[in-house]
């Protein structure tokens, strides 16, 4: 049973008298409990809490899951989002990029509780595409001096090989890509772009050689999450990251190839947007790259992007089964959203993704990589 909101505000030095507490929207297998917290003063914070045993509380969780959390270099390590604020990673930024403050942490032998300060910010999911630039380039100057030779801060609880394990280990029903019924369904027959079927199938075909050439580019340190709901724009234009449980070793890239397409599989941008989203993205970060000295071959920051679309490898499984459910939800279980829109939407995401993982073997090929 997982402890109540006064018992975790106590940890941090906080007295709960006068204090509500609403709980947030939240994935419940990296954290059992996220609350927005107010004081009688009108102040505002983000109370998290998680614990080494994520079955616990209710999170339906395999035992071998919670057994490999404990791994601190995996990418569900269950206490990297409380370590990465109480020894300030984002700091490893420069200021480039800043996560909220962090006001209380407490991270115990099984769980940790963190509280941190309220963004007062323009949020990632209504933001125009340019904005979506500005973003990139502000990462682009915080990646920028690890690709330049500035070591990566000596955390031994930052993630690895996040890219293969990701996407390999969601438990999805990998069967359903070769399911001819599940591809007959009406409503993937009526929302499906033609050649979807030979596109996902072409990723999941070359995954170990989309894994081999991301692993192959030159290594930052990367936020690995790096999408709409975790941005913020404050009123000075300092872009603020949440969320930092896979923050890691990654490619140059990556970070922005996970925006694009999160950006629309979660129906914040809309899929005849996504090339306009991808050069914004691609121009932003290269030049935050440039401004603070990188000045290798820009093609590798394509074919970092390029190559991330071995991420979404799972997604169209998950969708063929999905497509199948009587009633349909946004991001979150957020409100229902109309059926036909939702996989239309997404599938042409998933077109776009998968040209990407062809361009990436194409480019990979050019470059000798």
């Amino acid at each position: 049973m997982n402890p109540t909101v006064e018992e975790l505000l106590k940890r941090v030095g906080v007295n709960a008298t006068d204090v509500a507490a609403e709980e947030l929207p939240h994935n419940r297998w990296l954290s059992p409990g996220v609350w927005r917290i107010r004081t009688g003063e009108g102040q505002q914070a983000v109370l998290k809490y998680t614990r080494s045993d994520r079955s616990a509380g209710g999170t339906p969780m395999d035992a071998h899951w919670t057994a490999r959390d404990q791994d601190p270099r995996r990418w569900t390590y269950w206490c990297r989002e409380p370590l990465a604020y109480q020894y300030n990673l984002a700091g490893a930024y420069n200021g480039c990029l800043r996560a909220p403050a962090c006001l209380g942490v407490d991270v115990g032998a099984s769980d940790a509780v963190l509280l941190l300060d309220w963004v007062n910010g323009e949020p990632g999911e209504v933001w125009a595409i340019s904005s979506y630039g500005d973003a990139a380039e502000a990462l682009g100057r915080g990646e920028a001096p690890f690709l330049l030779g500035r070591p990566v801060p000596p955390f031994p609880w930052l993630s690895t090989r996040f890219l293969r394990e990701y996407s390999s280990e969601k438990q999805v029903t990998w069967e359903l890509l070769d399911d001819d019924d599940a591809w007959a369904h009406p409503l993937a027959r009526e929302t499906f772009p033609a050649g979807l079927r030979e596109a996902v199938l072409f990723v999941h075909a070359h995954r170990q050689r989309l894994y081999q050439i991301s692993e192959s580019l030159p290594r930052t340190l990367c936020h690995l999450d790096f999408w709409p709901k975790n941005l913020f724009r404050t009123g000075g234009g300092e872009i603020v990251l949440i969320d930092w449980s896979f923050a890691g070793d990654g490619a140059v890239g990556e970070d922005g190839g996970n925006l694009v397409p999160d950006a629309v599989f979660d129906h914040f941008v809309t899929a005849d947007q996504m090339p306009g989203l991808e050069q914004a993205v691609y121009d932003g970060y290269l030049r935050g790259l440039r401004a603070a000295g990188w000045d290798d071959d820009p093609r590798l920051v394509q074919l970092g992007m390029w190559s991330s679309a071995v991420k979404y490898d799972w997604l169209a499984p998950f969708t063929l089964a999905q497509v199948r459910q009587d009633r349909q939800y946004r991001y979150g279980g957020a409100g229902e959203i109309d059926a036909s829109f939702k996989f239309r939407e997404r599938s042409r995401a998933l077109l776009y993704n998968a040209v990407w993982a062809q361009n990436a073997i194409e480019l990979a090929g050019q470059l000798g990589l």
